[in-house]
């Protein structure tokens, strides 16, 4: 008997929405975390991409540089340098300034 069996490329996952979701919005699952990639009803199972390239919302006055780990911050729906419970999203793939709203990253679960 194998000890695993392949099922998928692993970037999606399935998912049953809780509630009402829009495209683009973040989904925290444990320490898991996804991007939805198109509206989901209520009780409706679709794809979360935990893989790939993705523009994050991020507070202004604060600026990335390319490498830098991210976390997000489910609460205030921004990413963050801050670990202290925030989950893991990715990093930093295209530098971004203080006045910027989004930086771009490359998410890896």
């Amino acid at each position: 008997m194998p000890q695993a069996t392949f099922i998928q490329e692993g970037h999606y996952i399935d998912y049953t929405a809780a509630g009402a979701l829009a495209s683009g919005d973040v989904v925290v699952q444990g320490d898991l975390v996804g991007v939805t990639l198109r509206p989901l009803a209520a009780g409706e199972t679709g794809a979360l991409a935990v893989d790939g390239i993705f523009d994050f919302n991020k507070n202004t006055g604060v600026a990335y540089t390319v490498g830098t780990i991210l976390y997000w911050d489910d609460t205030n729906n921004v990413v963050t340098t801050t670990a202290a419970g925030n989950k893991a999203i990715g990093k930093v793939v295209r530098a971004a300034a203080s006045a910027d709203t989004t930086v771009r990253i490359r998410v890896s679960q």
